[in-house]
């Protein structure tokens, strides 16, 4: 790898600490009986209200429509997600340290791995967050599911439920981002080179056998 790409695979991992400072994503939910709105963060290892009393005021709305309490200590992905962002700060870099093209591209898919693994888990976290409902809640709406938008925002009932990213969230698209540009141009710097090997000029041998005959 040449150095700008050395330095910048470990830009890209030294972003991932981000995720341990800040929230990865922010839902809310605006309502006229909540003007101010209420929302949780999604923390690497943990679930927060984004103020104080926000995500024991979701939980007694969920338990008025049937839905599960969120309790951060039963949701398993929190305690493997510090794992894994950690071997890939780890991983990214040793490659930057070493140069090793290898390593760069095994960066890189683990990433892209762990990225698509952690977005489907959080979609079917959602899904059955928002179906699996009580069928003796309170209230009950047949046809009605309460699963939250993935990415952006949609109604449900009253509330205008927004899904987005926050720091520690954007920091690792950003992270990822940088890590495919580096590999895109170091793969298409190791071709270059490959083709400029194999197309150098052969320089022909003398037979000496032929040099001695010419000098006689």
């Amino acid at each position: 790898m040449s150095t700008r790409s050395r330095i910048l695979l470990a830009l890209a991992s030294l972003l991932l600490v981000l995720m341990y400072l800040f929230p990865i994503w922010k839902i809310t939910l605006d309502a006229p009986q909540y003007p101010e709105g209420i929302g949780m963060f999604i923390w690497i290892d943990t679930v927060t209200g984004v103020k104080e009393h926000d995500l024991q005021n979701i939980n007694g709305l969920n338990h008025y429509i049937g839905m599960q309490r969120i309790e951060p200590d039963a949701i398993p992905e929190l305690k493997i997600m510090p794992w894994v962002i950690g071997f890939l700060i780890g991983l990214g870099l040793v490659a930057a340290a070493s140069g090793k093209r290898w390593l760069l591209y095994s960066w890189v898919a683990l990433f892209l791995i762990a990225a698509v693994t952690g977005m489907v888990d959080f979609y079917l976290w959602e899904y059955d967050y928002g179906h699996n409902l009580d069928p003796t809640a309170a209230i009950r709406i047949p046809g009605m599911a309460y699963q939250p938008p993935l990415i952006g925002s949609k109604m449900l009932l009253n509330f205008n439920a927004s899904s987005w990213p926050y720091i520690g969230g954007w920091a690792a698209f950003a992270s990822m981002a940088l890590g495919l540009v580096v590999a895109f141009f170091e793969f298409r710097t190791g071709k270059r080179d490959k083709r400029a090997v194999t197309t150098e000029p052969k320089v022909a041998r003398r037979n000496p056998s032929t040099t001695l005959e010419m000098v006689a």
